[in-house]
């Protein structure tokens, strides 16, 4: 097994410098790279080294490091693990509104988007076993859907003009946020096919929640809403809840069935 961990951390290794002599920065995000090393023809000698010098200091190898790898993901359906750099983990950060972005993000903060990348890439890897869409009305419809989350997400911002400002302050680019989207655009629609068409909530259960939230108000002298007047509001809660509950057992069975490795190369 260490073996294995430590040829994994070798072949991404030799993944991100041929990336970096191609020319291909951050732009081209890991989830998306389906070339594998054993395509590459490297004499045993080479690989000793390259593994010698990708374990050496930043301060050893050079002062500019423009990034570094944190993590592997694979759920074993792929022979090349999804890799998770620290400029992703800094990303998500910076997409997240609630949020500030510190010059230096402190390792709880990276911790938490560390978690949720993992989470992110385990139901990625699951939704690419279904057949492709790519079609030109599915890849229209794809790029239309990805339009539309940018725009939301200018909104949550406050507008277009901060999103920008937030993106290049960490170095995110709109083609790399494009990525982004992309991904999670296919993540909220493979759970969507999984989770939402198969959620059903009881009257039972839409009654139960009506007492328990309006009951108590009904003999407090407040002018209480009538159960078909919040009914789909109820329904919706209810709905979400479940979805929601359902995603992270469905996660926490994806952390833990055979074949799922997630490989830290570097804690944060």
């Amino acid at each position: 097994m260490q073996i294995e961990k430590y040829k994994m951390k070798i072949e991404n290794c030799i993944r991100l410098i041929v990336q970096r002599c191609l020319n291909k920065s951050t732009e081209s995000r890991t989830p998306n790279l389906h070339f594998s090393i054993f395509n590459f023809q490297f004499s045993m000698p080479f690989l000793l080294l390259l593994s010698v010098v990708c374990c050496l200091p930043p301060a050893v190898r050079g002062q500019t490091v423009p990034d570094k790898m944190v993590a592997t993901v694979t759920n074993g359906s792929r022979a090349t693990p999804d890799l998770i750099t620290y400029s992703d983990l800094v990303w998500q950060l910076a997409l997240e509104p609630s949020r500030p972005v510190p010059d230096h993000p402190n390792s709880a903060d990276l911790n938490h988007a560390l978690g949720l990348l993992e989470d992110q890439l385990l139901i990625l890897q699951e939704a690419r076993k279904l057949p492709s869409a790519d079609t030109p009305e599915g890849i229209a419809a794809r790029d239309k859907e990805v339009d539309l989350r940018r725009n939301e997400l200018a909104q949550e911002f406050g507008s277009a003009q901060r999103l920008q400002e937030r993106m290049a302050r960490v170095g995110l680019t709109s083609e790399q946020l494009d990525l982004i989207l992309r991904d999670r655009v296919m993540v909220d629609q493979y759970l969507d096919f999984r989770f939402r068409a198969f959620t059903i909530v009881t009257q039972k259960e839409v009654q139960d929640r009506y007492d328990q939230t309006y009951g108590r108000l009904k003999n407090g002298g407040r002018i209480v809403p009538t159960l078909e007047e919040v009914r789909s509001k109820i329904e919706h809660d209810l709905t979400e809840e479940k979805i929601e509950a359902d995603i992270d057992k469905f996660v926490d069975n994806l952390r833990d069935q055979p074949g799922t490795e997630i490989v830290v190369l570097n804690p944060v």
